[in-house]
């Protein structure tokens, strides 16, 4: 199953006494500051869970599949995520 937006705002909802506009108003805050920070290229570490980092590709070779022609890709930045030790430990059971 997959955590959706909706499912986070009903957890918030249910868990903190929040009527589900409060819940709402939450989460949408949360994910607009974490959305800013990523997009000024900062990272986003929040302990206990992990850490996304913003990372520079440069150009490079590439290749269509389709038709086996060679291109250049672009530069371009990607997100990446560490995930704490905590959680790591947790996902794999040893709590």
């Amino acid at each position: 199953m997959t955590l959706t937006k909706a499912d986070l705002i009903q957890e918030v909802y249910q868990r903190h006494n929040l009527s589900k506009s409060q819940a709402t108003e939450v989460v949408e805050i949360f994910l607009s500051v974490a959305k800013d920070s990523l997009q000024e290229g900062e990272d986003l570490l929040l302990s206990g869970f992990g850490k996304f980092s913003v990372k520079q590709k440069n150009s490079r070779r590439g290749r269509n599949p389709q038709t086996g022609e060679e291109l250049m890709l672009a530069p371009r930045r990607v997100i990446t995520f560490k995930p704490s030790g905590l959680l790591r430990q947790r996902v794999n059971g040893k709590e």
